[in-house]
């Protein structure tokens, strides 16, 4: 009860133009290679274009990051924004960037129009010809 009253009191402090940033922190539970949930907050890695569920390259996604998160903390910045039930943000293994490190690994891609190209130079050649990228990037 304790935590479902804690999400509570961190989704309600966000107001309609809340611009300052917050951070959650815990183990996380992975929805896919893009979003993942931490402390029970659902959070959209910025900038990355991730696989659909529903095809291959999409299941693998999940599973690499399933195991790249198990049993450690991942710290995430959030930026303010949401997108449908989910808050965006910067997360962090040990201080690496998931949404580089997952791109790097070719399980996602760059999406500029959220990034400002930040993770173009790590899109493998691989993941280029495998993942479709979603026409909003």
């Amino acid at each position: 009860m304790a935590a479902l009253i804690g999400v509570a009191v961190f989704l309600t402090s966000f107001g309609p133009d809340q611009t300052d940033r917050r951070t959650v922190e815990g183990i996380a539970r992975v929805r896919d290679v893009d979003t993942i949930v931490v402390q029970g907050v659902p959070v959209r890695l910025n900038g990355v274009d991730g696989p659909e569920l529903a095809t291959k390259p999409g299941m693998a996604a999940k599973h690499w990051m399933t195991g790249h998160l198990r049993g450690k903390t991942v710290i995430c910045k959030l930026n303010g924004e949401r997108t449908y039930d989910r808050w965006v943000g910067v997360c962090y293994l040990d201080g690496e960037d998931l949404g580089a490190a997952s791109i790097a690994a070719g399980h996602a891609l760059d999406c500029h129009r959220y990034s400002g190209g930040r993770y173009r130079r790590l899109e493998t050649p691989e993941a280029r010809a495998r993942i479709v990228r979603a026409g909003y990037c």
